[in-house]
């Protein structure tokens, strides 16, 4: 354990995470845990908001080393919003997604950091994209990711269906990040969701003590 911690002093801090997205009829789901380890022994913090808005109706969840990821939404938020003047109109979601590809593709030697894009735009509704290491842009109904994700990929596939209402979307997104940080060490604290729609968005904080139990911790 002596030996754990003296390797992750040179390493940096990461969002040893779970985190996810998931389409519902007229909107979009996005969530994570709020949990930052280091070397993945060690939690740095139990209160990170992994989820940042880089625009109105456009989320991202991050994954990997947290100053990488912080410096790539810091730098595809100015693009973003000057992208948007330039056009004169809201982003769309893939326009925000493909921002973020390009800036990971252009420095995939130097980052370690994943990302889901989710957000609802006048032209597609509801979408979900997988921006991956390397910077593999991926479209998907509904997404997981980070080191607590392993472990609810059965889950995942198992319960998660087409044209849910927001409520049962609410659940499935609870459930998964409730399993996750049950059994992943280094994901846990409280589960960050936003409610993406037309409409706007809403912001939901579930305490860990709130969250639902699967089995005895």
């Amino acid at each position: 354990m002596e030996r754990h911690l003296m390797d992750s002093k040179i390493k940096g801090v990461s969002t040893g995470t779970t985190i996810l997205a998931v389409t519902f009829n007229g909107g979009v789901i996005i969530g994570s845990d709020s949990r930052a380890s280091i070397g993945g022994y060690y939690v740095s913090s139990k209160t990170i908001n992994k989820l940042i808005q880089v625009h109105d109706r456009i989320f991202c969840c991050i994954a990997g080393s947290l100053a990488d990821a912080q410096a790539v939404t810091k730098a595809a938020k100015f693009q973003i919003s000057f992208h948007s003047i330039q056009m004169e109109s809201p982003p769309l979601v893939k326009a925000a997604a493909s921002v973020l590809k390009e800036l990971c593709y252009n420095n995939k030697e130097e980052l370690q950091a994943g990302f889901i894009t989710a957000g609802w735009d006048r032209k597609k509704g509801p979408q979900v994209y997988t921006v991956a290491l390397g910077g593999m842009l991926l479209s998907q109904p509904f997404t997981i990711g980070g080191s607590g994700s392993t472990y609810i990929y059965g889950y995942a596939d198992a319960k998660y269906k087409p044209d849910m209402s927001k409520e049962e979307c609410l659940q499935f997104a609870t459930n998964a990040l409730a399993l996750a940080m049950g059994r992943d060490n280094v994901s846990g604290g409280v589960a960050h969701l936003v409610v993406i729609t037309e409409e706007g968005v809403e912001h939901v904080v579930i305490p860990g003590d709130k969250l639902p139990k699967f089995h005895d911790e």
